[in-house]
């Protein structure tokens, strides 16, 4: 096991490259900082052999006869995506700031409004697609701040940074474990809103399909949905154009059912997303590993 002193210098150093790329671009516009992000992950992304590698073999695993060139040019592309939306979260506040930047649509966005005026709590699913937390944003700016469950990252730096960032976008902050859990059932009691971002692996969840290949998937959020008798509400941020703009949907909340068919439908409305837009889906959860 690594002391103390040495985890906290192995912290550091793998922290320095994004702190160097921030502090480079730190006196550009928004916009200009985020692409400049986005294009110095896409470049590691494509040439660093351990990042190209392991996105490259989660896009086999879906689409095996997709030729190299094309992999290696959408892995480019992932990076970009994952530097830009890591941006934003770090600059929150800022990315807030231009509400014209997010075309808004779609029926769950009424169901939303209508258990607000309810008093009643809703439980927004989505994934690691887009840029997730515009759909935050976008609750935030129409008075349904929206908390979030959130994985403590192990990097002190990164910690420091998201966290701040996530906040930002709408509390409370829920940190996964038993803790957190006490924490959201009584958020949801009390009429409150949060998002569970449903695509990251869970050793204890359900084997159910994801873009063909069976994963590890959390029910916890369909559960949950039956139990308070709220909408369980799938919504997405989808970068448009240069990818500064954002098309926010809100979809029809799941029909009530079972956990597991709830969750399995949150899960197919994720897959055709990824299907449509693979570039902006990140790739290097190890979504399948051992599933």
């Amino acid at each position: 096991m690594l002391s103390r002193p040495i985890t906290s210098v192995w912290q550091h150093l793998r922290y320095l490259p994004l702190w160097s790329a921030l502090t480079l671009h730190r006196f550009r516009r928004f916009d200009r900082r985020s692409k400049a992000l986005g294009s110095a992950v896409g470049f590691v992304m494509r040439w660093f052999p351990p990042a190209r590698n392991r996105c490259t073999h989660e896009l086999t695993r879906v689409w095996p006869d997709m030729p190299r060139a094309e992999q290696l040019a959408l892995t480019r592309e992932i990076g970009r995506n994952m530097g830009r939306t890591l941006f934003e979260i770090y600059h929150a506040v800022e990315f807030q700031r231009r509400p014209e930047r997010f075309k808004v649509s779609g029926p769950g966005l009424a169901a939303l409004e209508a258990a607000r005026t309810e008093g009643k709590g809703a439980i927004i699913v989505s994934g690691h697609f887009g840029q997730w937390d515009a759909v935050r944003a976008v609750l935030k700016a129409r008075g349904m701040e929206t908390g979030a469950v959130y994985r403590p990252q192990k990097n002190r730096h990164y910690q420091r940074r998201l966290l701040a960032g996530i906040e930002a976008g709408g509390m409370p902050i829920l940190p996964t474990g038993r803790h957190g859990t006490g924490l959201l059932l009584r958020h949801l009691a009390k009429g409150g809103f949060v998002a569970i971002l449903l695509d990251e692996k869970h050793v204890d969840g359900e084997r159910m399909e994801f873009l063909g290949q069976p994963a590890l998937t959390s029910v916890a959020a369909a559960r949950l949905a039956a139990k308070y008798g709220v909408p369980m509400i799938p919504a997405y941020g989808t970068r448009i154009g240069d990818g500064s703009t954002f098309h926010v949907e809100f979809e029809e909340p799941i029909a009530p059912g079972t956990p597991e068919a709830m969750t399995m439908a949150a899960n197919d409305s994720l897959a055709a997303r990824v299907k449509a837009r693979p570039e902006q889906w990140y790739w290097m959860l190890r979504r399948w590993d051992e599933a």
